[in-house]
C-alpha cells in the first residue's frame, strides 16, 4: 500500500483499500505489533507524573490524614497494577518509627499466625485510621485549642493565632473564653 493509500486510509477509514501485496500485510502487521508493544511498555512504566511518597509514619495523630492521604494517591498514581499484598506491605514500610512500628510489628506477626487480615489498602488505610485515632478536623481544633500557649511570641501575634484557631473549633462564648490563657 503506498503513502498516499495508508494517509487516505487513516483520514477515511470507511473507503475500503485494494487488495494488498503478502509483503503489504507483514509490514502492516509488524507496525500493528510495534504499536501494541509500545502501547503495553507505556502501560508498565507507569505514570510519568511524580508523584510524593509519604513521610515515615510514627503513629501521631496529626500525621494520620495526611500519610494515609498521600499513601493512598501515590499508590493510585503509581501502583494500580500492583497485587494488594504489595501496595499493603508498601504502606506498611513506611511505618518505621514511633508506636507505628510497634503497631505494623504486631500486625505483621498477627497476619503470619492467621490472627488477622487485611485484603486490601483500603482495609489497612481503614485500620490506621481507627487505631491511632484519627479524629474529625473540628476535634483537632478543639484539642489545638485546649493546648495553644503564648510561649515566645508576641501578645498580638498569639490573640490571632487563638482567633484563627477559634474560628476553626466549634467554641463560642463562655467556653472559649475560658480556652483562652
Amino acid at each position: 500500500m503506498s503513502h498516499q493509500q495508508q494517509q487516505q486510509q487513516r483520514e477515511h477509514p470507511s473507503v475500503p483499500t485494494p487488495p494488498q501485496t503478502r509483503e503489504e500485510q507483514l509490514l502492516a502487521m509488524i507496525a500493528t505489533l510495534q504499536q501494541q508493544i509500545n502501547t503495553m511498555l507505556l502501560q508498565q512504566q507507569g505514570s510519568k507524573v511524580e508523584v510524593a511518597r509519604p513521610q515515615v509514619f510514627s503513629g501521631r495523630i496529626e500525621e494520620v490524614s495526611t500519610f494515609v492521604n498521600v499513601a493512598h494517591l501515590y499508590i493510585r498514581m503509581k501502583m494500580t497494577e500492583e497485587a494488594a499484598a504489595t501496595q499493603v506491605a508498601w504502606v506498611l514500610s513506611y511505618m518505621q518509627r514511633g508506636i507505628a512500628e510497634a503497631w505494623k510489628d504486631n500486625l505483621l506477626d498477627e497476619l503470619a499466625k492467621g490472627e488477622s487480615e487485611v485484603e486490601s489498602v483500603e482495609q489497612l488505610f481503614t485500620k490506621i485510621r481507627n487505631d491511632f485515632g484519627e479524629t474529625s478536623e473540628e476535634e483537632r481544633k478543639i484539642e489545638q485549642l485546649r493546648t495553644i500557649e503564648q510561649g515566645g511570641r508576641t501578645c498580638d501575634k498569639y490573640v490571632q493565632e487563638f482567633k484563627k484557631v477559634a474560628r476553626e473549633s466549634s467554641y463560642e462564648g463562655r467556653p472559649l473564653i475560658k480556652e483562652f490563657k
